[in-house]
C-alpha cells in the first residue's frame, strides 16, 4: 500500500475529516480548517501543530520533523519527511495536528475511537 493511502485512511478515520485539493497537494480538513497537507512528489507531510507539539516532535526526530522555514513555521506549520519518520510518530503527529484545529467535541470522539 502506498504511503498516501495509509495517510489517507488514517486522516479520514478522524471525526468529520474530509479531503480536498490544496494547490497541487492533498489537504485534510476538519471544520473547514486544514490540519495536514501532503506533497506526493516530495513525500512530505505538512502539519498544523501547537508550538509545544512542534518543539516536541522536532526534538524527537530533528532530521525528519522540523518547522516550515518561514513565518508559517512560527505559526506551527511543520514538515514531516514521510520516508524518514516511522509510522507511529507520524500517527501521533497527525493526531496532534487534528486536535489543534478540531472542535473539542470531535477531539472527544477521537479519544473514544482510540
Amino acid at each position: 500500500m502506498r504511503k498516501i493511502d495509509i495517510l489517507r485512511n488514517l486522516a479520514l478515520s478522524f471525526p468529520e475529516t474530509h479531503e480536498e485539493p490544496h494547490f497541487e497537494n492533498i489537504s485534510f480538513k476538519v471544520n473547514k480548517k486544514i490540519f495536514a497537507t501532503y506533497d506526493e512528489k516530495l513525500n512530505q507531510l505538512c502539519l498544523k501543530l501547537s508550538e509545544i507539539d512542534q518543539n516536541v516532535f522536532s526534538d524527537i526526530h530533528k532530521n525528519g520533523i522540523y518547522p516550515v522555514p518561514n513565518k508559517w513555521g512560527k505559526s506551527g506549520w511543520t514538515f514531516v519527511k514521510m520516508d524518514v519518520v516511522d509510522h507511529e510518530i507520524i500517527t501521533d503527529a497527525l493526531i496532534a495536528a487534528y486536535c489543534q484545529v478540531a472542535p473539542k467535541k470531535f477531539q472527544d470522539l477521537l479519544k473514544i475511537q482510540k
